[in-house]
């Protein structure tokens, strides 16, 4: 089999068919074995498959010849979500399907591995991501996610929008969308499909949120009717100063709960781990560690195991959250 002639470099990344032959390119080297058709008049060079098309710059390229075919639509739903960077459970991440939006009045996109959705969309609810490629806001985002997501996944990329905090170490975070501008956003979205989803989120959303294991761990322990945890607490000191920060921290009953991810398991975040611990220790907290296994195990597992910090402190069944 003769090797295909190398294409031009303007055609490294997924590209129109149209474009190409425009360009001088022949029918004959568009049906090239180095070519993948994923849809009618998409070209994709298979030098791409096997992992050169993830991330957001990936998906933003192989998005932009739908684009270019459909030119008033947008990017949507997971789509979007994953430009933005919004966490998405792994069957969303690794999701093949482009959702693209257009107007109520616009007939649905029948191609290949695209599903078409048709929002009534304002201006305030696209933005421009690279090379002027649109893409519903990050608000929007979240807000079409609610007819997709489960409950805590929808709180999770939630948390995500609005983090936000300024701690005594590290780099402070801005939130994408803060609390209050979501609560707004919502609110002008009454009626839409989805709406009453995303307002039973909205009332679980928390600022300060650095990862959704610590959202999924809250919301185990919010509804097993434990006592509210606070994410990113200060615990401090006699003279008020923070000392640690905990993931959740229970103030009324003196218990923190810290998620350990992977990186707990090097042997410098240990040492870094047993100096926090004495710390915590030493301000009169009750720490209690929750681990990717235990979260594995089920919320009742987890749920008692903090259960079991938190009397500790003082807290009782009987007396509720």
């Amino acid at each position: 089999m003769r090797t295909p002639k190398p294409l031009p470099p303007s055609f490294s990344e997924p590209f129109l068919a149209a474009d190409a032959l425009q360009a001088g390119l022949t029918e004959g080297r568009l049906r090239a074995s180095d070519l993948r058709i994923p849809s009618r008049g998409i070209r994709v060079p298979r030098a791409l498959d096997g992992g050169a098309g993830d991330g957001p710059a990936g998906l933003a390229a192989r998005a932009r010849p739908y684009l270019q075919l459909l030119p008033d639509a947008v990017l949507s739903h997971t789509s979007a979500a994953l430009l933005h960077g919004i966490p998405l459970p792994a069957p969303y991440r690794d999701d093949p399907v482009l959702h693209l939006a257009r107007g109520p009045d616009k007939p649905g996109a029948r191609r290949r591995n695209v599903r078409c959705h048709r929002l009534a969309l304002t201006p305030e609810d696209v933005v421009l991501f690279q090379q002027g490629l649109s893409v519903t806001s990050p608000a929007r985002t979240w807000f079409d996610l609610a007819r997709l997501l489960p409950l805590p996944a929808m709180v999770a990329a939630g948390d995500w929008l609005v983090s936000e905090h300024g701690r005594s170490y590290g780099r402070p975070r801005t939130a994408v969308v803060s609390l209050a501008e979501l609560r707004e956003r919502v609110l002008g979205w009454a009626g839409n499909p989805g709406i009453r989803a995303a307002r039973r989120a909205l009332e679980l959303l928390c600022v300060g949120v650095d990862s959704p294991p610590e959202t999924y761990l809250r919301l185990m322990l919010h509804d097993a009717g434990l006592p509210a945890f606070h994410p990113n607490f200060a615990l401090l000191d006699d003279a008020g100063r923070p000392v640690v920060w905990s993931d959740l921290g229970c103030p009324e009953f003196r218990t923190c709960v810290e998620y350990d991810g992977e990186h707990h398991l090097t042997r410098e975040q240990q040492l870094r781990d047993h100096n926090r611990d004495l710390l915590v220790s030493e301000l009169g907290w009750h720490q209690v560690k929750v681990s990717a296994l235990d979260m594995r195990r089920g919320s009742g597992w987890v749920a008692g195991k903090v259960a079991r910090g938190l009397k500790l402190g003082g807290w009782t069944r009987s007396a509720g959250p």
